[in-house]
């Protein structure tokens, strides 16, 4: 552990790299909107972690004799709240999105949302260029804590809050020494903790897995790079989960399994989509990761018009429990799924829901909802909260996916146990063809 120094302006003891990342930055950053209740907030936790750390270093320190049991008691200890501008409107930027989409003249479209997500943006102090992913798993953290009480006594050791990132670091390297993902913890020679490296999917789906959360991977891309797919992070070409070398890549196994629930062919309307996704009785959903279901996948046929079998994916996804929500307004419906984590070549957001518009042709137009870390939270409340100028933020129509490859982690519901645990220690993925 770090030796101990003083804040020069506030004179309280942090390690020296909490002062260099983001502490004594803070007293110089500009104000960007954050009331100064937010910042007495931030300072509050700092003193806090200077009092965790006034602890004997050597009843917390992450040692390498020490037992799993013993690393993940030290790292429960250790571990503080990640600091972020939270939304003063009731129900956050979900509802200030669904407020928005309820005053649009436009009222043939719906639109389905994730509930509650905490927006978490990079730091110019702490992760800017590097720190996309971490964020994103922090928003979908934020939801699960906030909708799943299962997952909130499971997570980051039942804390029910989002660790700052260098904890969420020492989370995966935990769930890489418990046998999650065993090639991606080769990649970074099993050591993630106070690095830049860029991580995807495949670390935010070992993270989850490793907690008993049934994290999928779903690849999208065109025919010719299907042996390439769910690929090796952080490599030295580009620092990225997609890259076209071969030798930077890890195959997964070709499966028809439940990701393949949400795929249906391009001549599907939304009337058809209900009796579609809540049709049970002509497959089985099987759990256990790689699980299989031909019948599934010949079912829905996959028509090659790229990168809008991706918004077809989506749009099931979200719709497949919207007849169970609690919340439903004239054409906004808030749903019962995880926000998507959302991966392609040099960036990765987060997709809270999706917008359904008919076309006189009769191929859906969809537009995704997306939460980006490099946004300001304070410009996504303001543009929000007046109606102006908050499209351009949050809208992503097919037209904007101009990448060749994408991935999405997705959780299913509930909580493995057992011999599915063992299970989700592989981890592989569906390969979508564009």
């Amino acid at each position: 552990m770090d030796s101990s120094a003083n804040c020069p302006f506030c004179h309280i003891t942090l390690p020296p790299s909490q002062l260099q990342s983001r502490h004594a930055n803070s007293h110089f950053d500009e104000d960007d909107g954050v009331a100064d209740a937010e910042k007495d907030e931030q300072l509050a936790r700092d003193l806090e972690l200077a009092q965790q750390l006034s602890i004997p270093p050597s009843s917390l320190t992450l040692q390498e004799n020490n037992t799993m049991d013993e690393k993940i008691s030290c790292l429960i200890a250790l571990q503080y709240r990640s600091s972020f501008y939270h939304v003063k409107f009731p129900g956050g930027l979900i509802s200030l999105l669904s407020n928005c989409f309820e005053l649009d003249a436009d009222t043939n479209s719906t639109i389905l949302l994730s509930g509650y997500v905490d927006h978490f943006q990079s730091l110019a102090s702490e992760d800017i260029g590097w720190g996309c992913g971490w964020r994103n798993i922090q928003m979908l953290s934020s939801h699960l804590l906030s909708h799943r009480h299962d997952a909130r006594e499971l997570l980051f050791g039942g804390s029910g809050f989002v660790p700052d990132i260098p904890f969420l670091q020492r989370w995966l390297e935990i769930a890489w020494e418990k046998g999650f993902d065993a090639l991606g913890s080769h990649h970074f020679n099993h050591s993630v903790y106070g690095s830049k490296h860029w991580i995807g999917t495949t670390e935010c789906a070992a993270i989850f897995r490793s907690f008993g959360l049934r994290a999928r991977i779903v690849d999208f891309g065109p025919k010719e790079l299907q042996s390439f797919f769910l690929s090796v992070p952080g490599t030295s070409l580009t620092p990225t989960v997609m890259t076209a070398n071969a030798s930077d890549k890890r195959k997964a196994f070709q499966v028809y399994g439940p990701m393949d629930r949400y795929l249906v062919g391009r001549n599907s309307d939304v009337s058809q989509l209900d009796s579609i996704v809540n049709d049970k009785s002509q497959s089985t959903t099987n759990y256990m990761a790689g699980g299989s279901d031909h019948s599934m996948a010949n079912r829905f046929p996959r028509k090659k018009e790229g990168h809008q079998v991706l918004l077809d994916w989506v749009w099931n996804y979200f719709s497949e429990e919207s007849l169970t929500t609690s919340v439903q307004n004239r054409h906004v419906v808030i749903t019962n799924r995880v926000p998507l984590y959302f991966q392609h070549d040099g960036h990765s957001r987060t997709i809270v829901g999706i917008q359904f518009r008919p076309q006189k042709n009769g191929v859906p137009q969809y537009n995704l909802l997306i939460l980006d870390p490099a946004h300001r939270t304070v410009a996504l409340e303001r543009s929000l909260g007046e109606n102006a100028g908050w499209k351009k933020l949050i809208k992503r129509g097919v037209h904007t996916l101009k990448k060749p490859q994408y991935q999405l982690c997705y959780i299913d519901p509930g909580i493995a146990i057992g011999e599915e645990m063992e299970q989700l220690k592989k981890i592989d993925s569906v390969f979508i063809e564009f």
